[in-house]
């Protein structure tokens, strides 16, 4: 009954036009901010934290994670109609969408991210609404070793990103855990492979790896095969899926959902490596798991499912426990206390307006974000009817400019190039590029979990601890059971 008339006092406080023109505001800002690559949802929030400084705290916090979760499917639009991830999580988004755009079926990809994006993300809001408070005490139970074993099953995910080759899988994996080797120890502070350079202590940074591979690759393929004079995908239909075909991916979008937010409510996870594992799992209970990477809709379906699903998931920590479960969750800490809140049981006890406030505003900006997205996707997809010989340069140009945002470092624009390099001969001999990404966003949970569990508890740590033990059960038989089903294949 609490939670009714919480939930009732949450739909109150946004009676008027203001409430329903800031929501819709920030959808608009979100879905921009998603679409640029550069601006993660991170970014995007923390951009509007000073705006909100004079607005009262209920609407401030309304704003910004109205921002928060539009920003998730944002990404998707850029990653299906130019493969480029807008966000993080949308890698996994351009596995199926932009194959799906190269068959002239733009419409279907967009519209499956659309959908899959508003269902995750009520169904994050709702199990956020229901089980806030239980699910974070759970979470902080998970122990270092719990973490590394989580880390270690989403790594699994590689064996099913190889296109029928899991050894050139593991080789481009194994490259970028390479790669996240690359700056300051996080343990012992000692640097290496830097080179002598102040620009490697950090390491490289995500988004200019994540663009380079992604979609510099794609113009050096382009300028290779001499293309740039060619016309645009003309042909391109706006057309979304029948009600047939979301029909028959509901329990992938539901089965990503639950899988979005469960990950997302441990510290850390994110909404990346919840689409990876999200990913894995579509395709392995597929019927047709040979159309995943040639623009099947499950795949689609299944990566945004997992990463809008994961914003409710995040919340779960921040709102019931006062602890960011991502880094936008760390920026909306920030918000919270900018307002004097201080996030946490007490907040549910003395400002329940607040919090039920920000659960039905999330409701209703997924509504909203539907709604704009329907309208909007006719005019996002004429962008790949434009010319190659001004569609290739201005994605080059995107890929410089979002790059150079991140912290204002040519650094990070010369990296850009060189991820574009490795993207391009990676995909010229057969290496699928995705598992180079999962390597660079697990390499540090891995290693530092691993590093930590081992100091405290030693290596028996991985096997005494219950969790772990499943955990790294079910990541050997990820990772073992394709190889099997690969050689049974080839002994046949």
């Amino acid at each position: 009954m609490d939670l009714i008339n919480n939930l009732l006092l949450g739909f109150s406080s946004l009676a008027g036009w203001q409430p329903i023109l800031i929501i819709v505001a920030g959808v608009i800002l979100g879905i921009i901010a998603g679409a640029m690559p550069g601006l993660s949802p991170s970014t995007a929030v923390a951009l509007l934290v000073p705006f909100s400084y004079t607005m009262e705290p209920g609407m401030a916090l309304i704003l910004l994670t109205s921002i928060y979760i539009a920003s998730n499917y944002g990404g998707s639009i850029t990653a299906v109609l130019i493969n480029t991830p807008g966000t993080p999580s949308a890698a996994v988004t351009t596995l199926d969408g932009y194959p799906l755009t190269q068959k002239g079926e733009a419409g279907k990809g967009l519209g499956t991210a659309l959908v899959a994006s508003t269902i995750g993300g009520a169904v994050g809001v709702l199990i956020l609404i229901l089980f806030a408070v239980p699910l974070a005490k759970i979470a902080l139970q998970f122990s270092s070793a719990d973490y590394f074993a989580l880390a270690l099953f989403g790594l699994a995910t590689v064996a099913s990103m190889g296109s029928g080759n899991i050894a050139k899988a593991l080789i481009a994996i194994l490259f970028g855990l390479l790669i996240k080797t690359i700056g300051i120890d996080p343990i012992s502070g000692v640097s290496r492979f830097t080179f002598g350079m102040d620009e490697l202590y950090d390491g490289f940074n995500l988004i200019p790896a994540l663009i380079g591979l992604f979609a510099v690759s794609v113009v050096f393929a382009k300028v290779e095969e001499w293309k740039m004079g060619s016309k645009g995908l003309v042909e391109v239909s706006n057309k979304l899926p029948s009600f047939s075909e979301f029909w028959k991916i509901k329990m992938t979008i539901l089965r990503s959902s639950v899988i979005g937010t469960i990950i997302g409510i441990f510290p850390g996870a994110g909404a990346t490596i919840a689409s990876f594992i999200s990913y894995d799992v579509a395709k392995r209970s597929s019927k047709t798991p040979e159309q995943f990477g040639k623009g099947s809709l499950e795949g689609v379906a299944a990566a945004e499912g997992a990463n809008s699903s994961s914003v409710g998931g995040a919340l779960v920590p921040l709102l019931a426990l006062g602890i960011p479960g991502s880094a936008t969750d760390a920026v909306l800490l920030g918000a919270f206390m900018l307002h004097d809140l201080n996030p946490g049981p007490l907040l549910f006890r003395d400002s329940p307006e607040i919090v039920y406030g920000i659960f039905t505003s999330l409701i209703l900006a997924n509504i909203i974000m539907l709604i704009l997205g329907l309208y909007g996707n006719r005019a996002f997809i004429k962008v790949v009817s434009v010319p190659a010989k001004i569609m290739y340069p201005m994605i080059l140009a995107i890929a410089i400019i979002g790059s150079f945002a991140v912290n204002g470092s040519l650094f990070d624009v010369a990296a850009c190039i060189g991820f574009g390099v490795i993207g391009w001969l990676f995909k010229r001999f057969g290496y699928p590029v995705a598992p180079v990404v999962l390597g660079i966003v697990l390499g540090k949970m891995i290693e530092e979990n691993y590093r930590r569990a081992v100091m405290m508890h030693g290596y028996s740590s991985f096997f005494m601890d219950k969790v772990s033990l499943v955990m790294l059960s079910l990541a050997a038989i990820s990772f073992i059971y394709p190889i099997i089903k690969q050689l049974r294949k080839k002994n046949k």
